[in-house]
Order: structure tokens, then C-alpha cells, then sequence
């Protein structure tokens, strides 16, 4: 099964065997996070995965929470999704920066996840990225983790070998 939203987006992968991904939400504001949360289930139904919502309290729980889940629960990936509105202070410069660097920092230990943080100077603005046209961000995340997923389990089958390679 494959999906595109438009010819910029890459298809949404197919799975033959079932896939589990955990949505992590910060719920600092509802409006925000129910979108970003509608548009990942609606892109994770699309792909057959098995969905499990959890909840934590702030943006800088979730890498956290993800990095607990990936140590002690059995998902194939993970999406983060969370909003941060405000002006540019140093302290909510370092809270997004820190969120968002923590995120970063799980793809590169080899987690599939996808980074669903929206950052806003207001709500307003917050609310137009969450429900952008065409694939919103929550669905974009959630996109994000399963080509990720697509693309470990492709590896996965593939032969290493041995010796040197020229």
C-alpha cells in the first residue's frame, strides 16, 4: 500500500508484517497536540500499524519517555509530537533547541522515529503548521517513522558478509 499527498511527499511504505508504533504527546496544548495526534493515527491506519498513545507532561519528557519505551516496551518506532509556543527568550530558545536536539539525538542511535515538535511564536501560528494543507505535521512525523521502519526491516534481510569489502 503506498500513499502520496502530493508529488513532493514520498509514498507511504507497505508492511507484510504488522508494525507497533508508540505516539508520544507533551499535551502543553491540546488544540495543537489533538491535530498533530489525528493526522499520525490517520497516516499510521493508512500503513496497517498498531498504534499506542502515551502521554508525558512537557516537550522535554519526550525523548525520555521514547528512550524508557525503547529500553523496556517492543515498538518498531516511535513518533514525538508537541507544541511549544512563545517568543524567542533565552529560556524557550533552550527548551525547543533541547527537545528537539534530544529527538535528534534517538534517530541517531538508530530509533525510527519521527519529530513531530511544532514551535511557534504564537498559537495561532502553531495551529496553521499542525493543520498545514496537504500532509500535516502529525502526519508527516508519523510518515517519517514508518519509512524509517521500512527502511530497517529492508536492511535488516540484506546479507552482511564477511571479510573486506574493495
Amino acid at each position: 500500500m503506498t500513499r502520496s499527498d502530493s508529488p513532493d511527499t514520498l509514498p507511504l511504505p507497505g508492511f507484510d508484517k504488522p508494525v507497533r508504533l508508540l505516539i508520544v504527546v507533551a499535551p502543553t496544548d491540546r488544540g495543537v497536540t489533538d491535530l498533530l495526534l489525528a493526522g499520525a493515527r490517520a497516516t499510521a491506519a493508512l500503513c496497517g500499524a498498531e498504534v499506542e498513545v502515551i502521554e508525558v507532561a512537557g516537550p522535554l519528557d519526550l525523548p525520555t519517555a521514547i528512550g524508557i519505551s525503547e529500553r523496556m516496551a517492543k515498538f518498531d518506532g516511535y513518533v514525538a509530537l508537541g507544541c511549544i509556543v512563545g517568543d524567542e527568550t533565552p529560556e524557550r530558545a533552550t527548551l525547543r533547541q533541547t527537545a528537539a536536539h534530544g529527538i535528534g539525538l534517538l534517530g541517531l542511535q538508530g530509533l525510527c522515529i519521527g519529530n513531530g515538535l511544532v514551535m511557534g511564536l504564537s498559537r495561532q501560528t502553531a495551529l496553521a503548521q499542525a493543520a498545514a494543507t496537504g500532509p500535516d505535521l502529525g502526519g508527516q512525523a508519523a510518515a517519517a517513522a514508518l519509512h524509517l521502519i521500512a527502511l530497517c526491516r529492508k536492511w535488516a534481510s540484506m546479507p552482511k558478509g564477511i571479510g573486506f569489502r574493495p
